[in-house]
């Protein structure tokens, strides 16, 4: 299976954040906690560059702790600043906005000194889906920004300002141009960051299955009623269909309804709490 999805409104997004870039003081990245590498985009690091970054590992609740210190460690040792959110209870507002602080410091420092008091302007990125737009409205204390769980929500830059005198660029969602890494690309395609409607859905479901049978074989059998599953995958689909009542009548088995049900458990967490990527 291949996956590549780079529509127009991304090459936009990209030109904007490209210009914008130069008027922010810092700069928010907002990753998956269920797909940390996938989810950083190398256009992203070339913009970036040399600006203070924050790296929000969102959906935190979506994974196991365990897997999730692991990459806590491998922020840590690469000297980056990071917060751990779910973005549902908002417990980390006070965390996140003191780390924006921190990071911006020297600049907040060097206008102190002139006696002037300056706002802090940042640019949250991310690929979509990861969660920008939930992590600003629980920022705001407000709904701000359009919410969905599906990638694409956000099309135009939404400047939105918090009482601590932080100002926040709420950006489009942009993938790479190209994946040179096919395996990253279907991580992406698990946790709803690309888009369904140019996708197989039937060979991203075998990929599922697939990953599933190597790292996560008991909660797929357990959502699905399996005792096993099967080296056959056509054995497979007809035992999920059937027993999700996925039927077609006398003409046997409905497979796309079938395949939808599985991409979007995995999507929605309903096969558990998995990790797909691992620190290197």
């Amino acid at each position: 299976m291949h996956i590549q999805w780079y529509p127009g409104h991304m090459t936009k997004a990209m030109r904007m954040m490209q210009e914008v870039v130069k008027q922010v003081d810092c700069v928010i990245y907002v990753l998956d906690c269920r797909a940390i590498s996938s989810c950083i985009n190398p256009k992203f690091d070339d913009m970036i560059k040399d600006k203070p970054t924050l790296y929000i590992l969102t959906k935190s609740d979506l994974v196991e702790q365990k897997d999730l210190k692991a990459w806590s460690e491998w922020f840590k040792s690469q000297g980056k600043a990071f917060v751990i959110a779910d973005n549902i209870s908002g417990r980390q507002r006070n965390q996140i906005i003191d780390k924006l602080k921190s990071i911006n410091a020297q600049m907040l420092e060097r206008y102190a000194q002139k006696g002037a008091k300056k706002s802090i302007r940042a640019m949250v990125v991310g690929v979509p889906n990861t969660g920008k737009s939930t992590l600003i409205n629980c920022l705001c204390k407000d709904r701000r920004a359009m919410v969905g769980n599906r990638p694409g929500v956000t099309r135009g830059k939404q400047w939105v300002s918090l009482a601590e005198g932080i100002e926040l660029l709420d950006t489009p969602g942009a993938l790479p141009p190209a994946f040179e890494d096919q395996q990253k690309a279907l991580h992406l395609a698990f946790i709803g960051s690309i888009k369904e409607d140019i996708l197989h859905l039937d060979d991203l479901a075998i990929e599922i299955i697939k990953y599933c049978k190597e790292n996560n074989k008991e909660a797929f059998c357990e959502r699905y009623r399996l005792e096993n599953i099967d080296e056959d995958m056509v054995k497979v689909f007809d035992d999920v269909a059937k027993n999700r009542g996925f039927l077609l009548g006398k003409k046997g088995y409905d497979y796309e309804r079938t395949a939808k049900a599985i991409v979007s458990d995995i999507k929605n967490c309903k096969l558990g709490k998995i990790m797909f990527d691992k620190p290197e």
